[in-house]
């Protein structure tokens, strides 16, 4: 095939609208406006999926309750992933990040300070807990 076949075989179509062509004729994609009537029984019924576990809808394993315990034992978890205690969910590799895991350590110290007197026993004991875990795993793992 020569180079004439190919350039008469390939066609560009403007399909650009411009400002005189939006006022004169209606768009070809435009719809009616909706109906509010109808247009309210379109949107999901919060009630009706208020029983229905969000995960479950999604095909997704049940998450626990958002708790003060779970938030802190996921800062702990991803801070055990930095130090390279154990590996990545997502790709299955042992990494070492220290400064993501000092600021992890950080941030569970800030929580401690910025909760201090509204936290239960057990909560406290817990945050007290993993923090020093936490700390003793990083200072094993500096150089």
């Amino acid at each position: 095939m020569s180079d004439t076949e190919k350039q008469e075989a390939f066609v560009i179509n403007d399909r650009r609208v411009t400002v005189e062509d939006q006022e004169t004729a209606p768009a070809a994609d435009a719809q009616p406006a909706p109906d509010p009537e109808t247009a309210q029984e379109q949107i999901p019924n919060a009630e009706q999926d208020a029983g229905q576990d969000p995960a479950h809808v999604c095909g997704m394993p049940t998450l626990p309750e958002p708790t003060f315990s779970t938030f802190v034992f996921s800062l702990f978890s991803s801070c055990l992933v930095h130090l390279g205690e154990v590996p990545n969910p997502e790709s299955k590799s042992v990494c070492f990040d220290l400064a993501m895991a000092k600021h992890t350590i950080d941030t569970l110290a800030m929580l401690k300070e910025k909760t201090a007197g509204n936290l239960d026993a057990e909560e406290a004991r817990l945050v007290d807990g993993l923090l020093y875990e936490l700390r003793m795993k990083y200072v094993m793992r500096k150089p």
